[in-house]
């Protein structure tokens, strides 16, 4: 028992490569869950355009997995709030693009593939097909890599975003 209990409490608090993966992983998870729900809600009960009930889904996905994993995955509590968002906002807008534009294109090539029906596939299963193959090569090639090398680490960007942040952001005066 006291070595699933050791596992237990390195899974919550070790900052060792392999406990920070897993706790990513389960970050992405629910993050990925609220996003591909909301993507395939807006896109089969909205008849919303696939790039878009994409990008809907990925904003409150990003939103979730940032605070996740500020607290959870990388223990960042060193790290500028300021300087995360700002770093956050760049990688997200960047898989937000990967995974939209991912998406339509690969729902378009699977639409132009006529023999893809001939071996069951249906027409409605593209976009699914599409969303989850291009979203789980941006997971893990473009979001883990750079959450856990940039975003979540202390560099030298973040005084720039801070900077950022604070030009953008009302301040109170003291009177």
């Amino acid at each position: 028992m006291g070595k699933l209990r050791n596992v237990g409490s390195n899974f919550i608090r070790s900052d060792k490569f392999i406990y920070s993966l897993l706790r990513a992983g389960v970050a992405s998870q629910v993050a990925s869950w609220v996003d591909l729900f909301t993507g395939f809600a807006l896109f089969a009960w909205c008849g919303l355009a696939p790039w878009l009930s994409t990008a809907i889904g990925a904003t409150l996905g990003g939103v979730i997995n940032c605070v996740i994993n500020f607290h959870f995955t990388f223990h960042a509590q060193n790290c500028s709030w300021k300087a995360v968002i700002v770093k956050y906002a760049m990688v997200w807008v960047g898989s937000l693009l990967l995974n939209s534009f991912g998406t339509q294109g690969l729902y378009w090539l699977l639409n132009h593939w006529p023999w893809l029906e001939s071996i069951g596939f249906r027409p409605d299963g593209y976009y699914a097909a599409a969303r989850l193959i291009v979203s789980g090569i941006v997971s893990l090639f473009w979001n883990l890599l750079l959450q856990a090398k940039f975003v979540y680490k202390v560099n030298g960007f973040d005084q720039y975003a801070i900077r950022m942040v604070d030009a953008i952001t009302p301040h109170k005066k003291h009177s």
